[in-house]
Order: structure tokens, then sequence, then C-alpha cells
């Protein structure tokens, strides 16, 4: 009796699972598998986010540098024309020697839907000097652009800023022969939906070569 009892025991002690024990490992072992999916799966978005982020804010932070260069250097075009042709909310053109070859290229900065982009035209050969609308060579400059009608890309002021805090900022469209200096505001966003707060790019620019001109 005593080996019988023993037997059941040692029976018992090692015996399989039963199947309801197996599919029960099985749906805790599939929950753990889901929860390190999820958990790998949202990391690998994190990393992609960030490095989309960085790899667009170091594009669009060169892009506003690049426009404050050339705003800075805008003179006479080559057929005489004002330094300044034109300026809005999101849309600016301006002469400058661009590509540092004694020309002066028109070149128009303006917002299409999320992206910058810059156009430019070159002067055509002759006499006069044209700047046909046909060659305008254009290319986006940044993307992500999230401005809103009360952010708008360009702000211009006169001679008298910040003293005179009546006239400024210039009204838009502006009259050209007032402007002395430009603000470019950037706000960026990869992700509008989901992503944190925006990225704000901000600098100002002197048109420092139409000091020469009477206001």
């Amino acid at each position: 009796m005593a080996m019988k009892i023993l037997s059941r025991i040692a029976r018992q002690k090692y015996r399989g699972m039963s199947l309801v024990e197996m599919m029960v490992a099985i749906a805790i072992f599939l929950l753990m598998m889901s929860g390190l999916s999820m958990l790998f799966l949202q990391s690998f978005r994190s990393n992609t986010f960030i490095i989309e982020e960085g790899r667009t804010t170091f594009f669009n932070q060169r892009a506003v540098q690049k426009g404050v260069n050339e705003f800075r250097r805008a003179r006479q075009a080559d057929n005489g024309a004002y330094p300044l042709d034109s300026g809005s909310n999101n849309s600016v053109t301006f002469y400058a020697d661009t590509d540092s070859d004694g020309q002066t290229e028109r070149v128009h900065y303006f917002l299409d839907g999320t992206e910058l982009k810059r156009g430019i035209r070159h002067p055509t050969a002759g006499t006069p000097v044209t700047y046909a609308s046909g060659d305008e060579t254009v290319t986006v400059v940044a993307t992500a652009i999230v401005n809103t009608s009360a952010q708008p890309v360009f702000t211009y002021y006169n001679a008298n800023y910040p003293g005179d805090t009546v006239n400024n900022p210039i009204a838009t469209p502006i009259a050209v022969s007032a402007v002395r200096l430009v603000k470019a505001h950037l706000a960026m966003n990869i992700d509008p939906n989901h992503a944190p707060d925006n990225i704000n790019f901000e600098s100002f620019a002197e048109l420092r070569n139409l000091n020469e001109y009477g206001q």
C-alpha cells in the first residue's frame, strides 16, 4: 500500500503540464511579447521622430540664416530698380548678388503651404537689363512650416524702430521706401497633431544699403 502511495506521489510530482496550464502559459508569453513589441515600436517611432526633427531643425535654421544674410546685402537692381521690390506677411522680394558673380539677382522668398521657397531671377544680357518672369528658379529652403495668420513669416520696421512703436511694425503690403529692418520668423513642427510645441526661428536683418536712400 505504501509503495502505491509513493508511486502515485512520484507520478504527480513529475507529470507534464495540463492543456489548460499550457494555454495559460502561452497566453502569458504572448502578452509579454506583445508588450515588448509595443515598447520596441514606440521606442523606434520616438527615435525616428527625434532624428527627423533634428534634421529638419538644422536645415530650417540654416535657411533662416541664409535669407537674413541675403537681406543684408540687398542693393539696387542692375536695371536701376529699388533694392526692395515688395513685401507682405509671407512673401518678400528684393535684389542682391546672391552668388558673388557681380550681377544682381531678383530674390523672392515666399511661403507655399508648409514650405518656404526661394525664387531667383538672373538679369538678362543686353540693354536695357531686364528680369524676365520666365527664368525664375524655385527651390524649397525650409519645410514643416506652421506659421499662422497671427505669426507672419516676415515683419517690417522703419528706421526709427524700436523707438517708434506707433508706426512699427509697418503694415503690409509695405511701402518699400519706409523699410530698414526685416524680421524673419519661422514656426516649425514636423507633426502638428502629435508633436510637442512648435520650434521657432527668428532673426533680424538690417537692409544696410537702403540707408543711402531717403525715406
